[in-house]
Order: C-alpha cells, then sequence, then structure tokens
C-alpha cells in the first residue's frame, strides 16, 4: 500500500512542478507585454495631447484675431480652427455634439463681427 501510495504522491508532485514553470513564463510574458503596452499607450497620448491641444490653440487664435477686428485673419484662423476640430472628432477625442457646438459658435461670432 505504501508503494502505491508514494508513486501516486510523486506522480501528483510533477505536473505541479511542470504548471508553476508554466505560471513564471506567462507571468514574464505578460511583463513584457505589460511594457510594451504602456510605451505604446505613451505614444498614442502624445499624439492625442498634440491634436487636443492644436485645436485649443487654433480656436483661440481665431478668437482673439475677432476680438482684434481682423476680418481677413479671422477667415483664415476659422477654416483652420473648424479643420482642428474635425480631426479631434474624427480621432474620438472630442465628442460629435461638442465639435458641432464648438463649429457652430465659432461660426456665429464670424458672422456677428462688424
Amino acid at each position: 500500500e505504501k508503494s502505491t501510495a508514494e508513486t501516486a504522491k510523486k506522480a501528483d508532485k510533477k505536473p505541479e512542478i511542470a504548471a508553476k514553470s508554466e505560471k513564471v513564463e506567462k507571468t514574464e510574458k505578460a511583463e513584457k507585454a505589460d511594457k510594451s503596452a504602456k510605451a505604446e499607450n505613451a505614444k498614442k497620448a502624445e499624439v492625442n495631447n498634440l491634436v487636443y491641444g492644436s485645436m485649443k490653440t487654433a480656436v483661440k487664435k481665431f478668437e482673439r484675431e475677432v476680438k482684434a477686428g481682423n476680418k481677413e485673419e479671422s477667415g483664415n484662423n476659422l477654416n483652420i480652427a473648424l479643420q482642428r476640430i474635425d480631426k479631434a472628432k474624427n480621432s474620438g477625442l472630442v465628442h460629435k455634439n461638442k465639435a458641432a457646438r464648438l463649429k457652430s459658435r465659432l461660426t456665429k461670432m464670424m458672422n456677428n463681427m462688424e
């Protein structure tokens, strides 16, 4: 009885050891995947910040020109701002309703210029 019980225990231990080594490999793979995912997320965040920032800058430039009363510069800056808003909307940084609201307000500002 002891010999069969001992062999059963040995048989049980061997798969556990194999399972542990597989777990180690999976965690190493997971760490590598996490590292690459973090790098990719950082790159995407940088691009998103550039797109969103350029949109806000274009809107501010347009508003500055409207306050100054420059029609020509305002017209050029309006086109740039509208393009940047569309780009931010298409990349998912700005909700479509917010983009429409911004575009409407800017166009209204341009039309109300003296």
